[in-house]
């Protein structure tokens, strides 16, 4: 009996001394970048819209893990950092972090953070183009390792860069495997879309609308048609508005740069280190409690006096080892309680680092959170009113024009 507590006592030290140490080496993707230059005409432009914070209603942070401010500020960042990542890629025209759908662009990229915690990063990207047609719409994640924040590594791959190079590659061959007409018919549909916006009545008969939902040119409107040239001008007007959007988007990615890798950087560990906690108060209470219940079964009634005493002595510390193991393994609990304190306290600071800011658009200054998509909207009526004044006619006025049959499909 004497020999089992001691082999438990044994058993308990190691198990109070002993912590889960994890070793996790981040994934990595490469990215497929163009080596031969392509053809400007099938070049498609990629609007990026805002990603879905995924913030459930009445959010509890020390429950869900979800800090308001932090997942905002992701729903800005992470489709900035995609916007680069498609760019560094060379396969595409313009790309743009666009307030809305109605930009009207080539190809549109919606995705939702679905987990985000500096350790782990799960996003939900659905990719359509202006006529209509669904790509696809994929799940990515990754975990990040230790040298994920690493000052040495390399500053341009984000820690979270397996995911935006998976979906830049996955994007990539989705288009490649599109027939040349179909990319030139997807410009000019986002183009049309556009002249419709403008001037709903003037171009109501160019493009088809089939029962599925799918956009088609019907006629296309003449090279030579002076309002074709016009609506092309105020189009690059519309596009400069959202590059200027781009700005300050800009700004506000490189602005948050630093405090959100910190903030990411210090919440992986945090949750690793809960994590670790959690683990080892597991095993402290079990052995804890081992070591308790095999105490309480010393018998202490010998006949000879020194055994009794011994067999007290042992069963006293024994009882002692197993209730400071159990008390340190609720302690632990309180420990990782305070990780995650400390994780709410780092996202508050966060918050406050990632202040929204101004953006003046048109002599207007409107602020960019939640009002980007209506400073958006306010400035396509004003392109209405542009084109008006313009042309001398209000887009209630039906407006004739030369038209020329689509290029044919092949």
């Amino acid at each position: 009996m004497i020999r089992r507590l001691i082999i438990l006592m044994t058993v308990a030290a190691l198990g109070s001394g002993c912590a889960v140490q994890e070793l996790v080496i981040a994934q990595e993707t490469e990215l497929v970048v163009a080596t031969t230059s392509i053809d400007e005409a099938l070049l498609l432009d990629v609007g990026i819209v805002e990603f879905d914070a995924q913030i459930p209603k009445g959010n509890r942070p020390e429950k869900t893990g979800i800090y308001d401010d932090i997942r905002r500020a992701e729903a800005k960042y992470i489709p900035y950092h995609l916007k680069t990542t498609l760019q560094g890629a060379g396969h595409w025209g313009a790309v743009r972090v666009i307030p809305s759908e109605n930009a009207f662009t080539d190809v549109i990229v919606k995705g939702s953070i679905e987990k985000s915690d500096g350790e782990i990063i799960e996003i939900e990207i659905s990719v359509h183009d202006a006529t209509g047609r669904h790509w696809f719409t994929n799940s990515y994640e990754t975990v990040t390792g230790l040298t994920s924040y690493s000052k040495r590594r390399d500053r341009r791959r984000d820690p979270y860069q397996k995911v935006f190079n998976d979906f830049a590659n996955d994007l990539h061959q989705h288009a490649a495997l599109m027939l040349p007409k179909q990319l030139q018919q997807t410009r000019q549909v986002s183009e049309l879309k556009f002249f419709q916006d403008m001037s709903p009545t003037a171009y109501s008969g160019y493009l088809a609308y089939d029962k599925k939902g799918l956009i088609s040119v019907n006629r296309l409107p003449a090279e030579n048609d002076p309002s074709v040239g016009r609506m092309r001008q105020i189009r690059e007007r519309d596009r400069l508005v959202v590059d200027t959007l781009n700005e300050h988007y800009a700004n506000f990615y490189y602005g948050i740069a630093i405090p959100y890798r910190n903030w990411r950087k210090n919440s992986r560990a945090e949750t690793v280190k809960y994590r670790q906690e959690k683990r080892s108060a597991k095993i402290q209470a079990l052995v804890g409690v081992v070591v308790l219940a095999g105490s309480t079964q010393i018998k202490s009634n010998s006949s000879s006096r020194n055994t009794r005493n011994i067999n007290n002595a042992l069963q006293y510390q024994g009882i002692t080892r197993g209730l400071n193991t159990v008390f340190a393994a609720l302690r632990r609990n309180r420990d990782a309680g305070l990780h995650l304190d400390a994780i709410a306290e780092l996202s508050e600071s966060f918050g406050n680092e990632a202040a929204p800011m101004v953006v003046n658009v048109e002599g207007q200054e409107r602020r960019l959170t939640g009002t980007a998509e209506a400073q958006f909207e306010s400035w396509r009526q004003l392109l209405r009113e542009i084109y008006e004044a313009e042309t001398g006619f209000s887009s209630a006025v039906e407006v004739g024009a030369p038209a020329r049959a689509p290029e044919p499909t092949g």
